[in-house]
């Protein structure tokens, strides 16, 4: 038995279930992944099937992604210690019952591969884009996940790859899901259009409100008025229709709409105003961020 396969037993410790599930996950990420995206579409047809609300909760209670600025990234990708924060006060940060552990242990042994959504899309381009930080998760990619490309590289580097990425519109999501831990571990970069974790929330939320996998950064947008030349851009760039530019009629066009309900925080509209009218702030009315700075004083950290 492989090093990275025994560390996967003692993560689960005696859920062997868990370790199966782990291992055929990662083993065999595209088809799991191509077999979900085959099934997504058959939810714009459940809507008016509300037995399926509890059934999406518990899903989405064990796998589910929490969505990080660029700065809360930037940390993550420039730690030189371990962090191990198991607490209830985590749901404070990731509002979901079980996946909720954030633990990045040796963060510097960093792993990249191919994202099977992409894959599975066919379309989306490049497909080198899901990041496994600490020993655990990323040695097992390099040993079983040759065939999706699995390469190692530096804390630099991932920081230039998510850069690139968030410049063609990507999210930058840490995943969690009970079966691989339950704690963080994978950071991807997510296209809109073919990520099945995104997908799944923007169908499931015209099912019931309640349901999403997807917590938001934790951050809201300011705009400043001076600066902006209402050049529409922050528009185009949002992912989740969150600001408008009304144009319907002469007393209201170019009036900007922005709505911090459906803002997830990503801060890509952030990234891309030429004006620099725009910023984000912590809105406590949303989850906390996934900022390392404030994890730190509520975790055990180990040097």
């Amino acid at each position: 038995m492989r090093i990275s396969t025994r560390l996967m037993f003692n993560k689960h410790g005696w859920r062997i279930d868990r370790t199966i599930h782990n291992y055929i996950y990662f083993r065999f990420y595209y088809p799991y992944v191509k077999t979900v995206n085959v099934l997504l579409p058959t939810l714009k047809y459940l809507n008016w099937f509300k037995p399926i609300v509890p059934i999406g909760k518990m899903i989405f209670n064990r796998y589910h992604s929490k969505v990080i600025s660029a700065e809360d990234t930037k940390k993550i990708f420039s730690l030189n210690e371990d962090i191990s924060n198991i607490s209830e006060n985590n749901k404070k940060i990731i509002p979901f019952k079980y996946a909720t552990k954030i633990i990045f242990q040796e963060p510097k042994y960093i792993a990249i591969m191919d994202c099977p959504c992409k894959k599975a899309s066919n379309t989306c381009t490049p497909v080198q884009s899901c990041i496994a930080v600490g020993r655990q998760i990323a040695s097992f990619w390099l040993d079983h996940c040759k065939k999706y490309n699995a390469r190692k590289i530096t804390q630099a580097e991932a920081v230039d790859i998510i850069k690139g990425f968030r410049k063609t519109g990507h999210i930058t999501q840490a995943f969690f899901k009970v079966a691989t831990g339950g704690s963080t571990g994978v950071i991807c970069n997510c296209c809109p259009d073919c990520c099945v974790s995104l997908r799944a929330t923007k169908l499931a939320l015209k099912i019931d409100s309640s349901l999403s996998m997807n917590a938001a950064s934790g951050y809201s947008v300011l705009h400043d008025k001076e600066k902006c030349r209402e050049c529409a851009q922050c528009e185009t760039v949002c992912n989740f229709g969150s600001i408008q530019f009304l144009k319907d009629t002469d007393s209201l066009n170019g009036k900007r709409v922005y709505n911090k309900n459906t803002c997830m925080g990503c801060e890509l509209c952030v990234e891309e105003c030429p004006e620099g009218a725009l910023s984000i702030y912590t809105d406590f009315g949303k989850p906390l961020p996934l900022d390392l700075d404030m994890v730190k004083d509520m975790s055990v950290v180990t040097k």
